[in-house]
């Protein structure tokens, strides 16, 4: 009787309840997402229009004489407007109706409001007269990124020379209120402050002495311009008389004001460097949410720490055997010594030294591109290249790094590499260098990305430091899987950069969240890593005035790691590197989660072939 009672029951509940919506078609699908790619595209043209320095990044010219608005009014819009954007993605278009890329695109769009809801709350917070600041970072942009093809571009660069001071003007208000609620970035980045824009105004035509940057700059494209036939001697003549006033009249200023304003609220800041935990207010909240917009992933302060310190212990141990294999007799910390001092890891500090380097690189790579496609399916079209830091820009023991190629591949990536002293560029690190700036690094990875085609613009566009850091972190490990590193020196020159960065999860987190002094963070630096002194003491102030950001290499790498086990695990016979290898790469820089949704159903995927 109750089981007659009990199916009788299970009937009426399925008579009652509605049947569930048929699967979508194939060719819904593909309309579904053609609409919704049309819809992003659409979306991120408006969003792009609204940044001059975002449009002139890609290339194009519309608002070229214009610098960006940064103010809390701009900081509003920008809120206001990805919420209404969001609201009308979700509204309108059906997860379920989406193909693999769509999904991923819709995936990353909401994200982006996630990301930037949190880091609104804290607006006051991250420190802005910084080292590569906007007091630095302006005029950089102007010399390096506005391109002068003709005189309407260089009446643009005079017209950006102008609206310098409006932008940082909002800069210095923005950096006003961070101090009234007592958040101030600790002295020492004041005088580094002070002492970069002295240096914005130093030299003619604001007074004696060799020509300012931005002088020497305004000069040399006038007088291309000349040369090419592009502008007459008297418009020439117009064009430098223009520049001139500009920078008398409106950078000048603006910088002799950050100047007394940094001057005049360098009494209030800590004498020795702090955390964000100890200097800031709420200051434990924001170095959360940092950590949180950093490396994309929920990861406490507290279980960061943790995974550096299990994974210094880990690579202390891959160090100790290399130390035994190269017969070296003495302890860890002597044989860190032994590679930071010893003249056999140093090309000769000459012309000579330097061809050797670059040409030391180029072998490595050429050796690399020869075997990528044992491992991946998708290649850059573009092509890589090594050159010198040009020498406007050139500091000694400057970090390696990659200038990405154009998207149709017309210009080759660059692998930059700084040369003047060649003591700070040890030959035992340049493989690993190599394999993460160039191939199967950033180059891989940005140039991929900007070559993806069938998916909205704004994902060959986006970033995101865990994916892209991680990645190049990544390619140096997965060098080792490829074959490569057969000089063992230089296989522990990749454990000291994969240590460098494990050893930023404990210095950051220690800082930040656990009160540690800069020389607290130095001395562990030290004791556990073979990274010179003086390059220590620079990454420590770093991570002090960019709380969270150093986190976010090592735990990018380590997702990625976690994904491929994951998919060798779930595969089986059917894991291939190439097909892991462009599921991460084929769609463009992605949050850490989307990149796991988006690996997860790769894995179910291939399953179901």
């Amino acid at each position: 009787m109750r089981n007659w009672i009990a199916g009788g029951l299970l009937a009426l509940v399925a008579a009652c309840t509605p049947a569930a919506p048929p699967a979508p078609t194939a060719e819904e699908i593909a309309k579904v997402s053609a609409d919704l790619n049309a819809w992003l595209d659409a979306e991120y043209e408006e969003d792009l229009l609204t940044s001059p320095i975002a449009l002139t990044f890609q290339g194009r010219k519309e608002h070229y004489g214009e610098i960006d608005q940064y103010n809390d009014a701009e900081t509003d819009r920008k809120l206001a407007w990805l919420r209404a954007s969001v609201d009308e993605m979700k509204k309108t278009f059906d997860p379920a109706k989406l193909n693999e890329e769509a999904h991923t695109s819709f995936d990353l769009w909401a994200k982006q409001l996630d990301y930037l809801e949190k880091s609104a709350q804290f607006r006051r917070a991250p420190y802005i007269f910084v080292k590569d600041g906007p007091h630095v970072f302006l005029p950089n942009f102007i010399i390096s990124f506005h391109a002068v093809a003709d005189k309407s571009d260089m009446a643009a660069y005079i017209s950006r020379l102008g609206a310098i001071s409006r932008a940082l003007d909002q800069v210095i208000e923005s950096a006003k209120l961070a101090a009234v609620e007592g958040n101030h970035a600790p002295r020492f980045a004041y005088d580094q402050s002070i002492q970069e824009a002295r240096n914005v105004i130093t030299g003619a035509p604001f007074g004696a002495g060799p020509d300012s940057p931005l002088w020497a700059d305004a000069k040399q494209e006038i007088a291309t311009l000349l040369k090419d036939g592009k502008v007459t001697a008297d418009e020439a003549k117009a064009l430098q008389a223009d520049a001139e006033k500009a920078l008398k009249d409106s950078v000048k200023p603006v910088y002799e004001r950050i100047i007394a304003w940094l001057e005049a609220d360098r009494p209030n800041t800590a004498e020795q460097a702090q955390g964000a935990g100890t200097l800031m207010k709420d200051g434990a909240a924001f170095y959360n949410t940092s950590l949180e917009l950093q490396t994309t992933t929920p990861l406490t302060a507290a279980e960061i720490h943790d995974i550096g310190l299990k994974e210094v212990a880990r690579i202390h141990g891959e160090m100790e055997k290399i130390k035994e294999q190269v017969g070296f007799k003495g302890t860890l910390q002597e044989f860190f010594t032994f590679m930071r001092t010893d003249k056999q890891f140093q090309l000769p500090n000459n012309d000579a030294g330097r061809a050797q380097y670059i040409k030391m690189s180029e072998d490595y790579l050429g050796a690399m591109k020869a075997k990528l496609p044992e491992y991946f399916g998708i290649l850059p079209k573009a092509d890589l290249v090594v050159k010198r830091v040009e020498a406007f820009r050139e500091e000694p023991g400057g970090a390696q790094h990659y200038f990405p190629s154009t998207p149709d591949g017309s210009r080759p990536g660059v692998f930059y590499a700084h040369l003047s002293d060649m003591t700070s560029m040890p030959t035992y690190t340049l493989e690993a260098i190599a394999y993460h700036e160039g191939l199967p690094g950033h180059h891989m990875q940005i140039a991929i990305a900007q070559e993806l085609t069938g998916i909205p613009k704004f994902r060959t566009q986006y970033g995101s430091t865990a994916y892209q850091e991680g990645w190049g972190l990544y390619s140096e490990t997965l060098a080792k899987d490829m074959g490569f590193y057969k000089d063992p020196y230089s296989d522990f020159g990749r454990l000291g950069a994969e240590i460098w960065r494990a050893i930023r999860l404990v210095v950051d987190t220690g800082i930040h969240s656990k009160g540690w002094s800069e020389e607290q963070a130095v001395k562990y630096f030290l004791d556990n890593g073979p990274t010179p002194e003086g390059a220590v003491r620079s990454e420590v102030r770093r991570y002090i005035v960019w709380p969270g950001q150093a986190t976010a290499y090592k735990i990018g790498m380590l997702k990625i790691l976690e994904l491929r086990s994951l998919a060798q695990t779930e595969l089986g016979d059917k894991f291939s590197y190439a097909g892991f290898h462009d599921t991460v790469l084929g769609g463009g820089a992605l949050p850490l989660p989307v990149l796991e949704a988006r690996v997860k159903r790769w894995i179910d995927t291939v399953k179901a072939r």
